[in-house]
Order: C-alpha cells, then sequence, then structure tokens
C-alpha cells in the first residue's frame, strides 16, 4: 500500500480560517517549500512525499540523512499516482480542496473536516485539563470566555493570564495580559469572539520547561503513546527538539518530576482520547506540557497546556532520535532566506 505524504505547517491557520480557497501567510508557505521533504524521514519504501521542488527536496533530504529517496513527487504528477492513502501534516479545507483540484479524490469529506476541525477546538483541552488535575501532581486552570467583562473578572484574581484564540498556532493566536487588558488587546480579543466564538483563558505559570508527549490514534477506540518530546521554543514559536532515547529523556524529566507522574497522565490521556477519538480521528497528535515551579517549593506538571490534533515536530524528532547513535539537537533556524533543519551534538 501506498503511501502520499503531505507537509503542510500552515494547518493550524487554514484550520482557524475555515476556507476551501485559503492562502496561507508568507513565513506558511516557505516553511512548506523549504521542509517539504521531512515526510520522507517516516515514508516507506514505496511511499511518496509531496514536494514543491523535487530536486531541492532530494538534496535537502540527502544533506539531513545521508541517504536518498526516490518518491519525492510535485503537484502536477499526483493525477499520475496509485495510493492507497493520504497522510498529511493535518487535514483541513483548504489542504482538501487542493488535492482535489489535482486529481486526488481519496480524501476526507467536508463533514469529516469539521469534526477534525471542532476537535481541534480549545474547548477539548479545557476539558482535558479537569480531568487530569484529578491526579496528584498536577496543576493548571482554563476556561472559556465569550465577554469583556470575563477577562476582567479573570485579572481580578489573576494578576497575569494567557488569551487565546480557540484555532489558532504556536506563537500565534496568543496574548499575555498583566494588571489590566489595553485597547490593542480588547480590540483583539473581541475580533477573536466575533470569528471563533470565544477564548480560552488560563493563569499565567511559572514555567521552567516546556515539553510534550506524542501519540497516534487509530480511529477504532486506541491511543497509542509515542513518547516524549522535549522541546524549545522562543517568543511562543518553536524552535528545536532534543533527540535522545526514551530512557535519557526520563532521566532529564525525572530531575523535576516523579517518572511514576509523566505514565499516569499518559496512562489517563490514552484512556479518555481512545474512546473520545474513536470513529472520528485516526492519526498522530501531540499534547504540550508543561514544568511549573510551585510556590510551595520544587516542581508541577501542567499536563494540558494544548492539544495538536496532526502531527508535530516532536514527532519529526521522535523519527530522527531512532536514527541517532548518541544525544543530538534538531533545530530549525532561518537563515540566507530559507528554513533549513539542522542536527548537532549536545553543548
Amino acid at each position: 500500500m501506498a503511501t502520499l505524504h503531505i507537509f503542510n505547517p500552515e494547518h493550524d491557520i487554514a484550520l482557524a480560517a475555515n476556507l476551501g480557497n485559503f492562502t496561507a501567510p508568507h513565513a506558511g508557505r516557505q516553511l512548506r517549500h523549504d521542509l517539504g521533504y521531512l515526510p520522507a524521514i517516516w515514508a516507506a519504501q514505496g511511499d511518496y512525499v509531496l514536494v514543491e521542488d523535487v530536486e531541492a527536496a532530494q538534496r535537502a533530504f540527502a544533506r539531513l540523512t545521508h541517504r536518498e529517496f526516490d518518491g519525492f513527487v510535485d503537484k502536477h504528477a499526483l493525477s499520475k499516482l496509485a495510493v492507497d492513502w493520504v497522510e498529511p501534516w493535518g487535514w483541513d479545507l483548504a489542504l482538501c480542496s487542493f488535492l482535489r483540484r489535482y486529481g486526488v479524490e481519496d480524501v476526507p469529506e467536508d463533514e469529516d473536516v469539521a469534526l477534525i476541525r471542532d476537535l481541534s477546538h480549545r474547548k477539548h483541552a479545557v476539558t482535558l485539563l479537569r480531568e487530569l488535575r484529578e491526579i496528584d501532581g498536577t496543576t493548571g486552570d482554563s476556561w472559556l470566555a465569550d465577554m469583556m467583562i470575563e477577562v476582567r473578572q479573570a485579572l481580578s484574581y489573576n494578576r497575569r493570564i494567557v488569551v487565546k484564540a480557540p484555532w489558532s498556532s504556536s506563537g500565534r493566536g496568543i496574548r499575555f495580559i498583566e494588571g489590566e487588558a489595553d485597547d490593542y488587546q480588547k480590540r483583539w480579543i473581541e475580533n477573536v469572539v466575533a470569528r471563533q466564538g470565544c477564548v480560552e483563558i488560563e493563569p499565567y505559570c511559572n514555567k521552567v520547561k516546556d515539553f510534550a508527549m506524542e501519540f497516534e490514534s487509530d480511529g477504532e477506540g486506541h491511543v497509542r503513546y509515542l513518547g516524549l518530546s522535549l522541546f524549545h521554543t522562543a517568543n511562543g514559536a518553536y524552535t528545536g527538539n532534543i533527540l535522545a532515547t526514551e530512557e535519557e529523556k526520563r532521566e532529564m524529566m525525572g530531575r523535576y518530576l516523579p517518572t511514576t507522574l509523566l505514565d499516569a497522565v499518559q496512562q489517563r490521556i490514552c484512556e479518555r482520547l481512545g474512546e473520545r477519538y474513536k470513529g472520528k480521528y485516526r492519526g498522530p497528535f501531540g499534547i504540550d506540557m508543561m514544568i511549573v515551579a510551585s510556590e510551595a517549593g520544587g516542581f508541577l506538571l501542567h499536563p494540558c497546556v494544548e492539544i495538536n490534533l496532526r502531527r508535530t515536530m516532536g514527532h519529526v524528532a521522535l523519527e530522527l532520535a531512532r536514527q541517532c547513535a548518541s544525544e543530538r539537537v534538531m533545530r530549525i533556524e532561518y537563515f540566507d532566506n530559507r528554513y533549513m533543519l539542522h542536527i548537532s551534538r549536545m553543548s
């Protein structure tokens, strides 16, 4: 069975727009152009990877992995391919419309995409966080609001809060507010509520470390845990991942938290989301978390900052880690007007 793999990093923004005819921002288009070869890292023999420039993809993939992949194709070859499954970074109306225009018919119906979009709404992260907070050693709170008075009330109880759009990408659609919302922040909140129906509010946490857990749903009621993702961010945007074995990553996390706590959270997620995604979503997803400094001393686990119902860079890191002989760091850098993925030794 041949699979067509697609890296569409603009997915979160397209999901928010919810349009078949959608043009991604320049940064998203360039990221897709420059790193479109990434799915070749996990693609099987005989699979295809959609890229914008086949020769450039071959060079970039060979530079990164020191091996070749002969399944790169551009959009003009799509109608000639015999594929049994399409596996994108994430499904949205814009991608489905694009694929149909170029002769790929085996894509989800609009109703199925609407279901995925609903499952990607931050309301599901709010619900899951409350369920995970039943586990000792966890912290965090979040709720939905559709009026400015609710934002002011949140600020009266928490001097610093984080306000998020229901559908947004890393580093976008998020505002940090301290003391009182200014006019610009008020307008942004009102516009998000008008377009997306509400915002999510979280008290600001004293974050020590970002990380994530990566999973895969079979769509039949089972969720499989894939591993930890220890990543770095700058101004809320992803910059890189640690490539290491699961044992090495658990040892790093054990400096802050009992690994039994991580195991309990991972098991609860598999149980709750396995049933929730049954008949609704098949594919990879990740849950962002963070280690938080406790006011009483020590550290607590915020077990659900957000759910990314798509493939993530953490999944990429897990695949690359299997190919590395020792600990490495995977970074995405913007240099000379293009994005590049580098793997280097840990300093």
